[in-house]
């Protein structure tokens, strides 16, 4: 466990959701107010394992992973565009856009940007949902190094 002393680096996760949203106001305010550096990690997973993406019921043109992972970039891209121009006025925001399970990824970037906090929302999933796609705060809280600061889902 890292030094409680200073939070220096506070490494947030996003996606583009309401819930990643809330992540970022708290995670761009707590560094404000504490003089911390900021990362944003987004990590696109590579939704199947065969080389096309169709459904062949609906005569879809098939997509090719390659072709998809590269649309998947330009969304992270956009997504980090959004949120540059939404809360990054006056603050340096260093950004991952990386391919894999997202909380292996939100791990291993922590781990490369020596993170003293790390923050990401939650969709408040239980039951079934929750078993079916799991948790991937749950599953970082357990697993890091740093602590890890989890925003609720908020009901508007």
């Amino acid at each position: 466990m890292k030094s409680q002393d200073n939070i220096e680096r506070i490494l947030i996760a996003v996606e583009d959701s309401p819930y990643s949203d809330q992540a970022i106001r708290y995670g761009v305010m707590l560094a404000k107010k504490m003089g911390s550096q900021i990362a944003m990690v987004h990590a696109d997973e590579i939704p199947v394992s065969t080389p096309y993406i169709a459904d062949p019921m609906l005569s879809e043109t098939p997509l090719m992973i390659p072709e998809m992972i590269e649309i998947q970039e330009e969304a992270s891209k956009n997504l980090f565009k959004r949120i540059v121009e939404q809360y990054g006025e006056g603050i340096m925001i260093t950004k991952f856009i990386r391919v894999g399970r997202a909380q292996d990824e939100i791990l291993a970037v922590a781990d490369e940007y020596n993170a003293d906090l790390i923050i990401l929302g939650t969709h408040g999933r239980t039951g079934l949902d929750h078993f079916i796609s799991g948790s991937v705060s749950a599953s970082v809280a357990k697993r890091a190094r740093c602590p890890v600061l989890i925003i609720p889902k908020k009901e508007a």
